[in-house]
């Protein structure tokens, strides 16, 4: 059965999921890369990136898990890039080059229209400009019976966590404090909206939390 998912989503011990001052120099804001380098040392990533081997334990098992069997991804405008305000013009086409990692339909929410932009290897990105939960019955139709990610950033998890859309959460703690940044928890109470940790499991470098929703 089809499930909307968080995956490989790093946050720091100290519970942030970003740094600040997100740039074109540094898309996941200060630091943020240090959250994510138990994921680019894996098989998964390194294949990604064009390049070949990488770690093949724990971590390597929940990247592969996070990119198999999808059918749409969602997204926030700030994942897709750093232009604010109205589109100056079309020529941002994401950080990813002409061949994103994502070979589906990628909705994108923002308050300014754009046409949908086509890429190499089957992936589409869609501006969506009507909420989450617009974005989210777009993504329902375009993925069939395959999983739907919540890609990030913080701001759109959290909204569909409390929303209660997210089916399963994973999270990678990595040993990082950042000490600022944007805080993926911050204000939610995750037990009354029926969420609980169904597993932790230690990698090589990170600690796996899988968040499911109740029933």
């Amino acid at each position: 059965m089809s499930k909307v998912r968080v995956s490989a989503f790093s946050i720091s011990i100290d519970g942030y999921g970003a740094g600040t001052d997100q740039s074109v120099e540094d898309p996941l804001g200060r630091r943020g890369e240090e959250l994510h380098g138990w994921a680019f040392e894996t098989r998964t990533f390194q294949t990604m990136f064009g390049k070949e081997g990488g770690s093949t334990g724990v971590d390597e098992g929940y990247a592969a898990r996070s990119m198999a069997g999808l059918g749409a991804w969602i997204m926030g405008r700030n994942m897709f890039g750093p232009v604010r305000g109205e589109w100056p013009n079309h020529d941002w086409k994401g950080w990813w080059g002409d061949n994103p990692p994502y070979h589906c339909p990628v909705f994108v929410l923002t308050h300014h229209e754009r046409p949908p932009l086509e890429m190499a290897g089957g992936t589409v990105f869609h501006f969506v400009t009507d909420g989450i939960e617009s974005a989210l019955a777009q993504a329902r139709a375009a993925a069939g019976a395959r999983d739907i990610r919540i890609g990030g950033g913080v701001a759109t998890i959290r909204e569909y966590l409390a929303a209660r859309a997210i089916d399963e959460l994973h999270i990678a703690v990595s040993p990082v404090l950042l000490g600022k940044g944007e805080a993926l928890f911050a204000g939610l109470d995750l037990d009354a909206l029926g969420y609980r940790v169904a597993k932790q499991e230690a990698g090589e470098n990170a600690v796996h939390l899988t968040i499911v929703r109740g029933d």
